[in-house]
């Protein structure tokens, strides 16, 4: 990067940790794209006229072409950073798409490759938003959480599983957060930080039950988007209590 100023480009920012995210972005002043499937749900938020900073793109994370247009900076290059936090809404008793994430890392590792093959150049750090409770290096979870996380997160934990596995073996520069259960409302509790590398297990290790969105949300723009290393590979869970 020639410049302080990096161009973020976010997938499933209307909502949650995504849009906790992007808010300290935009705050800290840095370009941000975001892919939306409803742009309304952020230009009622960010209106054009006071967010110059931000462009939303309507699209959805698993069409290459949008997924594409919303990695590409207004002078040709790849973003410096790509933030993707989409995820399986809940329906009734099951989830709307439980290959969301597998599908969506696909398509935006895809997007990378056809873009340099046309000579469109750049090394974005991808972060990507996961969940704990499947880590392959030990419980992560307290014992109390392990049948919640068996009756209601195995499905689109197993889709967050080939997510992180895809950009673990992209040869792409990334970082995973799994977060542990997402809850509603900013709080100012302290936020604990284990780290994992993907192949040698847990560097230090936090277990908690319970993380409000917009705290991680808040943890990830700025200790990850704001401050990243682009030879740092790995991945983080976080947790309030």
């Amino acid at each position: 990067m020639t410049s302080n100023i990096k161009t973020v480009a976010f997938f499933g920012a209307s909502t949650g940790v995504g849009l906790a995210a992007l808010k300290r972005t935009l705050a800290a002043g840095h370009k941000c794209i975001a892919l939306c499937r409803e742009p309304s749900k952020l230009t009622a938020i960010f209106p054009s006229e006071s967010t110059p900073n931000l462009k939303v793109i309507k699209g959805n994370a698993h069409d290459i072409s949008a997924v594409s247009q919303s990695i590409q900076t207004d002078d040709g290059r790849i973003a410096d950073v790509i933030v993707t936090t989409i995820g399986a809404k809940p329906r009734k008793l099951s989830i709307e798409d439980p290959d969301v994430c597998k599908k969506g890392a696909a398509t935006l590792l895809d997007a990378l490759a056809q873009l340099r093959s046309t000579g469109i150049t750049g090394n974005p750090h991808i972060i990507g938003c996961s969940t704990a409770g499947f880590s392959r290096f030990g419980r992560d979870v307290p014992v109390v959480m392990i049948p919640i996380y068996y009756l209601f997160v195995s499905v689109p934990g197993a889709d967050k599983v080939v997510m992180e596995d895809r950009f673990a073996k992209s040869g792409e520069s990334f970082t995973i957060i799994r977060a542990s259960h997402l809850v509603d409302g900013e709080s100012n509790k302290s936020i604990r930080v284990g780290i994992e590398d993907p192949k040698t297990g847990p560097e230090t290790k936090a277990i908690g039950y319970t993380i409000s969105r917009e705290d991680a949300g808040k943890w990830l723009a700025e200790n990850l988007v704001l401050k990243i290393d682009a030879n740092h590979h790995i991945g983080s869970s976080n947790h309030n209590d």
